[in-house]
Protein backbone atom coordinates (compact mmCIF):
# COMPACT_ATOMS: atom_id res chain seq x y z
CA UNK A 1 0.00 0.00 0.00
CA UNK A 2 1.36 3.30 -1.23
CA UNK A 3 1.60 6.02 1.43
CA UNK A 4 -0.59 9.24 0.69
CA UNK A 5 2.03 12.26 -0.09
CA UNK A 6 0.75 15.33 1.87
CA UNK A 7 0.89 18.64 -0.14
CA UNK A 8 2.01 21.68 1.42
CA UNK A 9 0.36 24.54 -0.72
CA UNK A 10 2.54 27.20 -1.84
CA UNK A 11 -0.03 29.87 -0.94
CA UNK A 12 -0.68 30.91 2.62
CA UNK A 13 -3.95 29.69 3.78
CA UNK A 14 -4.14 32.11 6.52
CA UNK A 15 -2.61 35.53 8.22
CA UNK A 16 -0.95 33.34 10.73
CA UNK A 17 0.79 30.93 8.19
CA UNK A 18 1.45 34.07 5.81
CA UNK A 19 3.15 35.97 8.85
CA UNK A 20 5.85 32.91 9.69
CA UNK A 21 6.58 31.86 6.75
CA UNK A 22 8.13 35.66 5.96
CA UNK A 23 9.71 35.35 10.21
CA UNK A 24 9.50 32.20 11.14
CA UNK A 25 12.85 29.55 11.67
CA UNK A 26 15.96 30.66 14.38
CA UNK A 27 17.54 33.49 13.07
CA UNK A 28 15.26 36.01 10.61
CA UNK A 29 13.26 37.42 13.86
CA UNK A 30 16.81 37.95 15.42
CA UNK A 31 18.11 39.40 12.68
CA UNK A 32 15.39 42.11 12.27
CA UNK A 33 15.53 42.85 15.91
CA UNK A 34 19.20 43.88 15.38
CA UNK A 35 18.75 45.66 12.45
CA UNK A 36 16.38 47.36 14.40
CA UNK A 37 18.58 47.99 17.29
CA UNK A 38 21.88 49.21 14.49
CA UNK A 39 19.59 50.48 11.47
CA UNK A 40 22.32 49.30 9.22
CA UNK A 41 24.34 46.52 9.38
CA UNK A 42 26.86 45.27 7.27
CA UNK A 43 27.32 41.52 6.50
CA UNK A 44 30.66 40.80 8.93
CA UNK A 45 28.05 42.86 11.48
CA UNK A 46 26.04 40.87 11.25
CA UNK A 47 27.82 37.35 11.20
CA UNK A 48 30.04 38.60 14.68
CA UNK A 49 26.36 39.40 16.08
CA UNK A 50 24.79 35.79 15.16
CA UNK A 51 28.14 33.44 16.12
CA UNK A 52 25.57 30.47 15.82
CA UNK A 53 24.97 30.87 11.76
CA UNK A 54 26.65 29.71 8.96
CA UNK A 55 27.90 31.74 6.56
CA UNK A 56 25.45 29.63 3.96
CA UNK A 57 22.53 30.00 6.16
CA UNK A 58 23.46 34.31 6.96
CA UNK A 59 23.17 34.28 2.95
CA UNK A 60 20.19 32.14 2.48
CA UNK A 61 18.24 33.77 5.15
CA UNK A 62 19.62 37.18 4.33
CA UNK A 63 18.01 36.96 0.28
CA UNK A 64 14.82 35.49 2.20
CA UNK A 65 14.30 38.53 4.18
CA UNK A 66 15.19 40.32 1.18
CA UNK A 67 12.78 38.68 -1.22
CA UNK A 68 9.63 38.98 1.67
CA UNK A 69 10.44 42.72 1.43
CA UNK A 70 11.48 42.77 4.77
CA UNK A 71 15.40 44.59 4.71
CA UNK A 72 16.85 46.37 1.83
CA UNK A 73 20.18 45.26 0.54
CA UNK A 74 22.80 47.82 -0.68
CA UNK A 75 26.09 46.90 -2.38
CA UNK A 76 28.90 49.80 -2.77
CA UNK A 77 31.29 49.08 -5.24
CA UNK A 78 34.11 50.36 -3.41
CA UNK A 79 37.54 48.86 -2.92
CA UNK A 80 36.45 46.26 -1.20
CA UNK A 81 32.86 45.76 -1.95
CA UNK A 82 31.00 46.73 1.17
CA UNK A 83 27.02 45.43 1.35
CA UNK A 84 24.82 47.08 3.67
CA UNK A 85 21.57 46.13 5.34
CA UNK A 86 18.60 48.06 6.52
CA UNK A 87 14.67 46.85 7.44
CA UNK A 88 12.19 48.29 5.03
CA UNK A 89 8.77 50.44 5.87
CA UNK A 90 7.29 46.80 6.11
CA UNK A 91 10.29 45.29 8.23
CA UNK A 92 9.86 47.96 10.39
CA UNK A 93 6.35 47.27 11.40
CA UNK A 94 7.29 44.32 12.32
CA UNK A 95 9.43 45.35 15.56
CA UNK A 96 6.21 46.24 17.74
CA UNK A 97 5.71 42.38 17.57
CA UNK A 98 9.07 41.12 17.63
CA UNK A 99 9.03 43.63 20.71
CA UNK A 100 6.34 42.13 22.56
CA UNK A 101 8.26 38.87 22.33
CA UNK A 102 11.01 39.74 23.81
CA UNK A 103 9.38 41.20 26.66
CA UNK A 104 7.27 37.80 27.12
CA UNK A 105 10.53 36.01 26.40
CA UNK A 106 12.50 38.38 29.10
CA UNK A 107 9.75 37.25 31.47
CA UNK A 108 9.60 33.90 30.62
CA UNK A 109 13.55 33.66 31.41
CA UNK A 110 13.30 35.41 35.02
CA UNK A 111 11.16 32.75 35.86
CA UNK A 112 13.16 29.92 34.57
CA UNK A 113 15.67 31.21 36.88
CA UNK A 114 13.33 31.79 39.87
CA UNK A 115 12.28 28.02 39.80
CA UNK A 116 16.23 27.03 39.55
CA UNK A 117 16.86 28.62 42.33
Amino acid sequence: MKKKEKICPEVATCSVDYAFKRIGGKYKGRILWYLHEHAILRYGELSRTLPDITTKMLTQTLRELEADNLIDRKVYHDIPPKVEYTLTEVGNELIPFISYLKEWGDKQIKEEQKKAL
